[in-house]
């Protein structure tokens, strides 16, 4: 299996932990807890600044010496309804406590105390179409770069239909040379619809060097560290992804992969 592809190690509890050490790399982690009702998780966040996405769920969120009271309204991901998040600085501390069956992916990279303790959505997040024909996708912008929630993390969704293409035209990040392109680390976490179903994603670069084709199955997480990396849902399969993105630049640049730069001039 490739090493790019980390399958969940449970079905309760923590299922990933993805941090730069085990990623080979220097700023983006990734966990993923499912928890079950009245189960309680806490986490300090040392040097590092957590986005908390309720996938799926509802818990009650302490952080920063505050009660942010029950989190989470969708309760199966591809309602398509916009998450309820919460940013928590580095230096700090966070618990949440499940009130439902949960999905909590916990998002990390670096932190510079630049940002204080807060919620993020659902009011602030729209679901919005990018793409035309099978390369239509719908987008809920966590906490990108035109939201200043972060000192580094940038955290998205997106949904994929059945029989498209997503992360595509391919493109990658994978260079500090802004304002060209920025270096960005990133991980996807993806779930499909049906959940027996299955998903692709190719992380290559132009020299072929790196050349690694994936079937993803529910749950999986595949790592980026360079390169392009397209995505595919075979009819019958919805996809949805939550990306994580981190790196010395809080911008998302990126540059096509040569073969497929004329789809992107044509449609924009």
């Amino acid at each position: 299996m490739s090493t790019l592809l980390r399958r969940p190690f449970g079905s309760h509890g923590k299922v990933h932990e993805i941090t730069p050490e085990s990623a080979g790399w220097r700023y983006v982690g990734f966990g993923l807890y499912h928890l079950r009702p009245g189960e309680t998780v806490s986490e300090a966040t040392g040097d590092r600044e957590v986005i908390l996405v309720m996938v799926e769920g509802k818990a009650h969120l302490n952080a920063a010496g505050l009660d942010w009271g029950l989190l989470g309204e969708r309760m199966n991901v591809f309602e398509r309804t916009a998450p309820h998040c919460l940013y928590v600085p580095n230096g700090d501390a966070w618990t949440a406590t499940a009130e439902t069956d949960c999905v909590l992916a916990v998002c990390s990279a670096p932190g510079v105390g630049g940002h204080a303790a807060r919620k993020i959505g659902p009011d602030t997040i729209t679901l919005t179409q990018r793409g035309t024909g099978a390369n239509t996708r719908f987008i809920n912008n966590i906490a990108m770069e035109g939201e200043d929630y972060a000192d580094s993390l940038l955290v998205t969704e997106v949904f994929t239909p059945a029989g498209n293409w997503s992360s595509y035209p391919s493109h990658r990040h994978d260079e500090d040379d802004f304002p060209r392109i920025t270096y960005l680390e990133e991980t996807y976490y993806h779930r499909l619809n049906p959940a027996d179903g299955f998903g692709f994603q190719r992380v290559y670069t132009d020299d072929r060097l790196l050349d690694e084709t994936m079937a993803v199955s529910d749950g999986d997480v595949v790592l980026v560290p360079r390169g392009h990396h397209p995505c595919g849902a075979p009819h019958g399969f919805e996809m949805y992804y939550l990306n994580v993105m981190a790196g010395p630049l809080r911008k998302w640049r990126f540059v096509p992969a040569p073969e497929v730069a004329w789809i992107l001039e044509r449609d924009g």
